[in-house]
């Protein structure tokens, strides 16, 4: 300990060495802060919250910065951190405040849900809008058990970082496989003119397409892509299983 420091030395303690007036600085000074942390959460996204709102995040990384340096610091005076403390406890109320009565407002600080896949087929602009990549929908699908975007009718990217997925209630049609992960086995991409025994799936948006034999601009998908692989009900089944799609035996015979 430094030999300038007096050990329970109250005013230093609970006052510092600043004049009074510097208490309304430090009000201004943690409004300022706490607004400017709001706005930097707000424009990084939702993917990197996941469970917490911008303004509960704000709030942890507020509390546990003011709570902190009092605790070590002999030069943080008690009275700023605690009145620091009460500040930022008190502009969450008010901001949960706005939150509840303004719906202007509540969108601006948690977002609004995006929608993802519609149908089986992804929006590569929601995907850009939620910070996510087609490999992030991807793991998000398989840890609610999809196998294929042809199971899903509606998938959201909530306010708070989650995803929330609608399926089919009965047989779902073929689509775009999911699983395994493409990381570690890609899909097969079908040449151009190859004739399938069953519908192709987009492998940038997972459209599905009828197989056409000739290729044209007219066999492009609408995302503009002209890579496609198999669709299929089942990726995980066996190549001889009566629950797997045909059409990746007719793709393989036909190009053979």
């Amino acid at each position: 300990m430094s030999a300038e420091v007096v050990p329970f030395d109250w005013a230093r303690m609970f006052l510092g060495d600043t004049p009074p007036l510097f208490l309304l600085e430090i009000a201004f000074r943690t409004a300022v802060i706490f607004g400017w942390l709001l706005l930097l959460l707000r424009f990084t996204g939702k993917r990197g919250l996941a469970q917490l709102s911008p303004l509960e995040f704000a709030i942890v990384i507020a509390l546990g910065s003011a709570a902190g340096d009092p605790m070590f610091y002999p030069e943080v005076p008690l009275l700023h951190a605690m009145l620091v403390l009460a500040l930022v406890v008190g502009l969450q109320w008010l901001m949960a405040r706005l939150v509840i009565r303004s719906e202007h407002v509540e969108s601006f600080m948690e977002g609004v849900p995006v929608e993802l896949v519609r149908d089986g087929v992804m929006s590569p602009g929601a995907l850009g809008r939620a910070n996510l990549s087609r490999e992030d929908l991807f793991e998000r699908l398989r840890a609610q058990g999809v196998r294929q975007l042809g199971e899903v009718q509606r998938a959201y990217f909530e306010q708070d970082g989650n995803l929330t997925v609608f399926t089919h209630a009965s047989s779902a049609p073929p689509g775009l496989p999911v699983v395994p992960p493409w990381d570690l086995e890609p899909p097969p991409t079908v040449p151009a003119g190859t004739v399938t025994a069953g519908p192709l799936a987009c492998l940038e948006c997972g459209a599905t397409h009828e197989c056409r034999p000739q290729p044209s601009p007219a066999h492009l998908c609408a995302c503009g892509s002209e890579r496609f692989t198999v669709a299929t009900t089942d990726p995980l089944a066996a190549p001889g299983d009566a629950t797997h799609d045909g059409g990746g035996r007719g793709a393989q015979d036909a190009h053979n």
